[in-house]
């Protein structure tokens, strides 16, 4: 385990005691009065907290309480506090790198890199002034599945994921007491990705429906010429069967189409190698992440209405892309070092959302879109007026809108569910925490429902004022110290008037489930 083979490092850093074997080693826990004692394994220690598996169970005691006793107690003048990074290369590589890089020139740390092996390595974060080291922060850059599992197997501290947490691997982290790890405190998103279907440029197809992407990679359409181009075999790539990515594709591309992946599909573990090897061949198509397509071409998403989707880097951001895949942070239910805090505390700041875009992925920072830049959409909405949904409707919501922009900030719910989906989830922290800041004082902020086009419009209309609702109220609960003469919260819905996609697949019907924000 990585943990026991880089012991003899941190040995020096944690134990009084020179030569320790491992983290995890006994010790005794007294009150100041020597009333309670308290005796274990100590599984870490964060600076002010101990943690210790004991015969009632693990516990988590203030240290400045206590006294500790025994081979493992840690060393409180000589405190380093580290913590364990376990997941997706796409994220550990390049992302996590540049912010930890980030926070540490803007808090005054120097920064070391160490590399350990070829999937792990150290960043050794030094007081600028003293020259302490004061942080230990380690990556295993690996795959989705493998950060889990690490997690599971108390080997790692925070995963990083490129899809969201799976049912099963919820109910076993639940069972190891690491609480529920969809909750608030317990995951986040970190940045936004989006797989995109790549080709090399030489290739003539320039589009794609969604069905034929998930028919392609199911095996069903095997032959460029189904598709518009030469007379010649689809050569399919993905990466590695654990990356978030890949499993995302299933979970989201194929799945929803009652679809299996194909078994001739080309692997690839490391995911900058994706598009390199599609460029290089014809005849490829592959699923990559937005931010490493290199020199390949994307395909934009059809629908048979029309409709196209491009995966831009504002399209991502609004989800409105329907392939749009949130990097995940997964964070058990435990106390972290401060320092690692901090640093969790910073990637969701205004200065780290610079570090994301720089780094090429997009960001969460909320951008306003004036109406006369929504050209598409309002023709879309023009082009699908009819018995149901009338001119005159359009009108009263062009009418309504025209003074405002909309934000980037979007809200969606799971399949056939009233919960936010993770990424809207994550929304609703960042609008209330720019809200109790004071970013929209003296604002109007409006939550429009819009729905598919299935079903009557009058119910459409009501479900979409529904979804409206419920965000307002979960943006005010979450906003806990604002008042409501700060900032007016206001609902509007216009069910199926504005679509982005077509409705004729669960794709484009997911897309047009939307709860926009729109700032006056």
């Amino acid at each position: 385990m990585f943990r026991n083979r880089r012991a003899a490092l941190l040995a020096a850093l944690f134990f009084a005691l020179a030569g320790a074997e491992a983290v995890a080693q006994d010790v005794t826990l007294s009150s100041r009065d020597g009333g309670v004692e308290i005796s274990g394994t100590l599984l870490g220690f964060d600076g002010e907290f101990y943690r210790v598996d004991t015969i009632y169970g693990e516990l988590t005691i203030d240290g400045s309480g206590v006294t500790c006793e025994g081979p493992g107690c840690p060393s409180l003048t000589d405190f380093v506090a580290e913590v364990d990074f376990s997941g997706s290369s796409t994220i550990g590589e390049v992302l996590m790198p540049a912010l930890l890089e980030g926070f540490a020139l803007r808090n005054g740390y120097s920064v070391t890199r160490e590399d350990i092996d070829e999937t792990r390595f150290a960043y050794l974060l030094s007081n600028g002034e003293t020259g302490r080291l004061e942080g230990h922060f380690v990556f295993r850059v690996t795959t989705t599945d493998e950060g889990f599992a690490d997690l599971l197997a108390d080997e790692a501290d925070v995963v990083m994921a490129l899809r969201e947490i799976r049912p099963e691997e919820r109910q076993r982290a639940e069972e190891a007491g690491m609480g529920d790890m969809t909750g608030p405190n317990r995951s986040r998103v970190l940045a936004l990705d989006a797989m995109v279907p790549i080709v090399a440029a030489g290739n003539p197809v320039k589009s794609i429906s969604t069905l034929q992407l998930a028919q392609a990679f199911a095996g069903q359409i095997t032959n460029w010429q189904d598709l518009g181009g030469p007379d010649a075999p689809i050569a399919l790539h993905l990466p590695d069967g654990g990356s978030g990515l890949a499993q995302a594709a299933e979970d989201l591309l194929l799945s929803p189409a009652g679809l299996t992946l194909s078994p001739q599909v080309i692997r690839h573990r490391i995911t900058s190698d994706l598009p390199r090897s599609v460029v290089t061949d014809p005849f490829a198509l592959g699923l990559a992440s937005f931010a490493e397509i290199g020199s390949a071409r994307m395909l934009t998403l059809t629908g048979s209405c029309g409709f196209s989707l491009a995966a831009t880097r504002r399209g991502i951001k609004t989800e409105d892309y329907p392939l749009t895949s949130p990097m995940f942070l997964y964070l058990p239910a435990r106390r972290l070092p401060m320092l690692a805090r901090e640093f969790l505390a910073y990637t969701r700041g205004p200065a780290a959302q610079i570090v994301i875009r720089r780094a090429g992925f997009v960001d969460q920072a909320p951008e306003a879109i004036p109406v006369d830049q929504q050209g598409d959409r309002l023709a879309n909405a023009i082009s699908v007026a009819g018995p149901e949904i009338t001119l005159d409707e359009v009108q009263r919501m062009i009418g309504s809108l025209r003074k405002k922009e909309r934000l980037t900030t979007s809200f969606r719910f799971e399949t056939g569910s009233s919960r936010l989906d993770a990424q809207s989830r994550s929304n609703v922290e960042q609008l209330a925490r720019a809200i109790e800041a004071g970013v929209y004082d003296a604002r109007t902020i409006t939550f429009v429902g819009f729905s598919d086009g299935e079903g009557p419009a009058v119910a459409n209309l009501e479900i979409a004022r529904r979804r409206a609702e419920a965000v307002r109220t979960a943006v005010q609960e979450a906003a806990e110290t604002v008042t409501p003469d700060r900032v007016t919260l206001e609902v509007a819905a216009y069910g199926e008037a504005m679509p982005m996609a077509c409705d004729d697949t669960e794709w484009g019907r997911q897309v047009n489930r939307r709860v926009e924000v729109w700032l006056r």
